[in-house]
């Protein structure tokens, strides 16, 4: 492969055709971005697409414009901010990042992927995503976009995940130390707007000429992928306790585990039949359906009860302050049982 001319091609597309995102540096500019930006925005996207997350970050920024405001915000706030992103063991560890950089570096990001690596939370991507989009770092930077678009390049025949250490050599062998930002970047983009898991536009992309996987002429079947296992189900029961003002009684999760610091409903234990399980106080509880949520690991079809009713140990909060607060699965049960 003529790497030279693939790099040039990319880069001169990404030149015209880059995404405007709110923690990018215009392409071509050599221009450094706020790696404080850039870590929040990568913590942000794991999981999540860029749509959804673009948000979330003007209203972190607006709050938290530097490291140290958000080192120095309580949990719970920083908790109920990222109500609705999902994996909340992100938020957790973003917080200990933050409040690492703020205590042991002086407020100031390590700028190579070795010190970022070190921070709580920081994984092989995302420490080369900041090396190089925020220091300039010839890092290697491998995202499931960049995966796909690497193993079309090349037509990788081994399957995923199996596959995971030759598309990270493979796209290793593409970086050299000028742009690496802009690189790393116009690969992502590439990814997400040309060459899609599906029907890949691969007659508007600037490489399809190197693109070992088109002159098959099925390009949209690589990545090849093994074949997941059925994700398992389990079952339990929300309950949805209002006062006399018409509150909600929310409790805190506990900090380990699923969930773990965030608001949420009174709920059984998901691993016992819900037939098993009794409210938690004596009431007139009404059934008010089911609702499904998919997790990462298996799927929870969750029971709710409405009842009103007290009960020790729950904070009472305003239906609006409660939607906002609870992660998704608690907020589908609350909508279900308010109707």
């Amino acid at each position: 492969m003529d790497v030279p001319a693939l790099r040039a091609a990319l880069l001169t597309w990404y030149d015209a055709e880059a995404r405007t995102l709110p923690w990018r540096a215009p392409p071509g500019s050599g221009g450094r971005v706020d790696p404080y930006r850039v870590w929040l925005s990568e913590v942000m996207l794991q999981q999540t697409t860029t749509a959804h997350a673009t948000p979330y970050f003007h209203a972190f920024i607006t709050r938290w414009p530097r490291v140290a405001d958000l080192a120095a915000a309580p949990d719970e706030e920083v908790m109920a901010a990222w109500a609705g992103l999902g994996y909340y063991a992100r938020a957790r560890n973003m917080l200990k990042a933050a409040r690492a950089v703020t205590a042991d570096h002086g407020g100031v990001f390590p700028d190579t992927e070795a010190g970022l690596l070190a921070l709580p939370g920081v994984g092989a991507y995302t420490a080369a995503a900041v090396a190089a989009i925020a220091f300039g770092r010839a890092a290697n930077v491998v995202d499931g976009n960049v995966e796909r678009v690497v193993s079309r390049l090349f037509a990788v025949e081994t399957p995923l995940p199996a596959a995971r250490p030759e598309l990270r050599r493979l796209a290793g062998s593409l970086v050299v130390e000028d742009r690496p930002g802009d690189w790393a970047q116009a690969l992502m983009d590439l990814g997400a707007v040309i060459c899609r898991p599906k029907s890949p536009s691969c007659e508007r992309c600037p490489v399809s000429a190197y693109c070992a996987a088109q002159q098959t002429g099925d390009p949209a079947r690589y990545p090849l992928k093994t074949k997941r296992a059925e994700r398992p189900r389990r079952h339990g029961v929300a309950w949805v306790m209002t006062d006399a003002q018409g509150r909600v009684g929310l409790v805190r999760r506990p900090d380990r585990g699923l969930l773990g610091g965030m608001s949420g409903l009174p709920t059984s234990d998901w691993r016992v039949p819900s037939a098993e399980v009794a409210p938690p106080v004596d009431a007139d509880w009404r059934d008010a359906g089911s609702v499904e949520h998919v997790f990462t690991h298996f799927t929870l079809s969750l029971r709710v009860q409405t009842a009103s009713a007290r009960a020790h140990g729950l904070t009472w909060t305003d239906v609006d302050d409660a939607r906002r607060a609870l992660p998704t699965v608690f907020r589908k049960a609350l909508d279900r049982a308010l109707g």
